[in-house]
């Protein structure tokens, strides 16, 4: 970081309602998104942010949600993000786009689970923030991004790329293309469900992934969700799935041998009774039933997902080499088949949970 840009940052911290006089600001963490900076004063410690608006083009809508679900998570009595408003009183700085939260001392957040135990601390945080959440008007938020997890509507994209083949890259992906193609009629059992009410609407996370988790650096105990922009109203389902599609997988999601790629039952099973135990309260018998599909069906997503930008020519995931959006969709649908075979061992594990 040069003099200049820390000297701009330095005085873009200082129009925030902070304690103490700013004596560093470095860049900070691993995300792909936001620009991230760790603020230091004599007095505390501050986490600046850029918001990409190329990501979240209505950042009002955006922090209007933050806003609304910290405060409920924080009346509920859980620990939750920070915001710390401008010096006017706002919760962002509209002037750039940048907002603050409180640095959460004593945290880490990890990239992989160290064991069993850590999903299941991992679990029970993403299911203690849907149930302290489950009494809010979810209908309420923004919808950040738009048609998140809309299965059916991913799977409309990917066939208009493969009409297109913009890339000319469809003839290396037939038998990828061909599994796709036969899952069609599997695709939206949550929406259908969210729209006929048999299943409830709720506030998701939809980025529960592991290093979303801050967990305290000498107990292990999970301290807060972090990452919040794409909190909306959906299916608690969207988040069970997409956790145990990250968590619960014995290959890397670069992993280039597809046959890796298989569903770790220890790791479900620890993941599951974090979530269950936290959410025991409000989960439906119909989310109870659907679980193991929710696992099946956000991995098949993400396979879709990769498989249609690889048609598109690789605009929307960074990638290192031109293949790489085809290696993370066959390993992405390797799991989805593997869970499916497995969907009655799964059932079983989460009715002995409950």
């Amino acid at each position: 970081m040069t003099e200049s840009h820390s000297s701009t940052l330095i005085g873009i911290a200082q129009k925030f309602d902070i304690t103490g006089r700013v004596s560093d600001v470095q860049k900070y963490g691993n995300g792909h998104i936001n620009r991230t900076y760790l603020v230091t004063t004599d007095k505390k410690r501050y986490i600046l942010q850029k918001i990409n608006a190329d990501v979240f083009p209505n950042v009002e809508n955006l922090m209007s949600n933050i806003v609304a679900v910290t405060n409920h998570l924080r009346s509920r009595g859980e620990n939750t993000l920070t915001l710390v408003p401008t010096v006017d009183g706002d919760c962002y700085l509209r002037d750039g786009g940048y907002r603050m939260y409180e640095y959460i001392e004593n945290t880490v957040a990890l990239q992989a689970a160290r064991d069993e135990n850590t999903l299941t601390v991992c679990g029970n945080a993403f299911g203690r923030f849907v149930n302290a959440l489950s009494d809010f008007d979810a209908s309420s938020l923004h919808e950040t991004i738009p048609f998140f997890h809309d299965t059916p509507r991913r799977f409309g994209a990917f066939c208009a790329a493969l009409e297109n083949d913009k890339s000319r890259r469809a003839h290396t992906c037939a038998p990828e293309i061909k599994f796709i193609n036969s899952t069609g009629d599997t695709l939206d059992k949550i929406i259908k469900g969210l729209a006929d009410g048999s299943l409830p609407l709720r506030v998701t996370h939809n980025d529960t992934k592991l290093n979303n988790i801050l967990f305290d650096s000498v107990t292990g105990d999970a301290r807060a969700v972090i990452d919040l922009d794409t909190v909306m109203s959906g299916s608690m389902l969207y988040d069970f799935g997409d956790a145990i599609r990250f968590a619960a997988n014995k290959a890397s999601e670069d992993e280039k041998d597809a046959k890796k790629a298989k569903l770790d039952t220890k790791l479900f099973t620890a993941y599951a009774q974090g979530y269950l135990n936290a959410v025991k309260n409000s989960v439906t018998d119909k989310e109870i039933e659907l679980m193991p599909y929710s696992a099946y069906l956000m991995t098949l997503e993400c396979g879709i997902r990769f498989l249609t930008d690889y048609l598109d020519g690789d605009v929307y995931f960074a990638t290192q080499y031109p293949e790489h959006n085809l290696v993370r969709c066959r390993t992405q649908l390797k799991l989805a088949h593997d869970i499916m075979s497995n969907a009655s061992t799964l059932q079983n594990i989460i009715y002995s949970i409950i």
